[in-house]
């Protein structure tokens, strides 16, 4: 896709994490179909993104890490959602659990948490609730006050990649309050049949029952520092714009190849003028992502406002570029065959997810409304 410099530039002593991700992302796409198609979870590609030490390297410093930037965050983000948007989107989720559980439980946790991230243990968020909706971080499910701790009886929803999970970054209500903890998959966590979804069909996301499982005292978080950004709200509108880039991608591989004794289909002008007001939308979708890096490196408060923002643009514009994609494509872009299928039901993924974007809007609008 056509591309432009940015003002925000992956350090260049991390830019090999990046040439690492791009040849690792190559290979991903390979499988992106088959995955999409068998609903089969990408373990494989995840356990070789962890094999190159790249989760060990977010990490802070003093655990191991290299306090690998936002920035680099985002570009990784987007590189493997162009490829494998389930990839992506299932890694976000466990490096986001992890680091969340490295930077906030007590120290002698903190070390063990990411002891099992650098031995390759993988992370799941397990904070969806059947009445929960948007206001996932407020559980409504009240643990039971036990000797070492509580016990939680209840269900989660959504939590992709969890079967393959060795640990949660968990909530609950604790006397009435959020409460966040670190939990390690035993046998009182089950996964009921799985409800598939029709779009991110390979992240396996999917509900658990919880039966009584433990919430240790010990593994209970605190709350995060003032200028603590979360990687999976950072990251989370670079999964939508990989998705995006991806849509234009795979609607100009067919644009140019379906040719008549006119020229291709890519010489019509209504294609032409279709595909550039999207293109902009999705640059300006990007920048924005980008600054949303940048402001997360610069430990800004305004990194997670400006992170709702951002995803509520790039949301609804990877759903813009994949029904572009489809309108170009034709009956040959609906064909199962086709990759313009799968983006187009992939895209529609990030605007349902929490914050989705009506509840996004509203919130943003709010802002700007109250702003002096």
């Amino acid at each position: 896709m056509l591309t432009r410099l940015s003002p925000v530039q992956v350090p260049a002593h991390e830019q090999h994490w990046l040439d690492t991700v791009e040849s690792l992302a190559k290979t991903f796409a390979e499988t992106v179909a088959s995955d999409d198609a068998e609903a089969r979870l990408p373990i494989d590609h995840l356990r070789a993104l962890s094999a190159t030490g790249l989760d060990t390297a977010f990490l802070p410093i003093e655990h191991g890490g290299e306090a690998l930037s936002y920035a680099t965050l985002g570009q990784v983000v987007r590189t493997l959602a162009a490829a494998h948007p389930a990839v992506a989107t299932v890694w976000l989720m466990h490096i986001g659990a992890a680091h969340a559980l490295v930077s906030c439980s007590q120290p002698a946790e903190a070390e063990f948490f990411a002891a099992e991230l650098r031995a390759g243990k993988r992370f799941s968020n397990a904070l969806s609730e059947p009445a929960g909706g948007n206001y996932f971080l407020n559980s409504q499910q009240d643990a039971e006050a036990v000797e070492d701790g509580w016990v939680l009886e209840g269900r989660k929803l959504f939590v992709s990649g969890s079967e393959a999970a060795d640990h949660l970054f968990l909530n609950s209500r604790v006397d009435g309050a959020p409460a966040f903890f670190g939990v390690t998959v035993d046998d009182t966590i089950s996964f009921p049949p799985i409800d598939e979804t029709s779009g991110m069909r390979a992240t396996r996301s999917r509900s658990m029952t919880l039966s009584r499982t433990p919430l240790l005292a010990s593994r209970l978080c605190a709350p995060p520092a003032p200028d603590y950004s979360n990687l999976i709200t950072v990251g989370f509108g670079f999964v939508s714009i990989g998705i995006a880039e991806s849509a234009l991608d795979a609607l100009k591989d067919y644009a140019t190849s379906r040719r008549s004794p006119q020229g291709t289909l890519g010489d019509a002008q209504w294609v032409k003028s279709d595909v550039g007001p999207v293109w902009a939308e999705v640059r300006a979708a990007r920048l924005m992502a980008e600054q949303v890096s940048w402001l997360a490196d610069q430990k800004s408060p305004d990194a997670m406002p400006a992170a709702t923002e951002t995803k509520m643009l790039a949301n609804e514009v990877a759903k813009k570029a994949a029904a572009l994609a489809v309108r170009v494509g034709g009956g040959s872009g609906y064909l199962v065959r086709s990759p313009i299928q799968r983006i187009f039901r992939d895209a529609q993924a990030g605007a349902l997810m929490a914050y989705s974007v009506p509840f996004s809007e509203e919130l943003v609008g709010g802002w700007v409304l109250d702003a002096e």
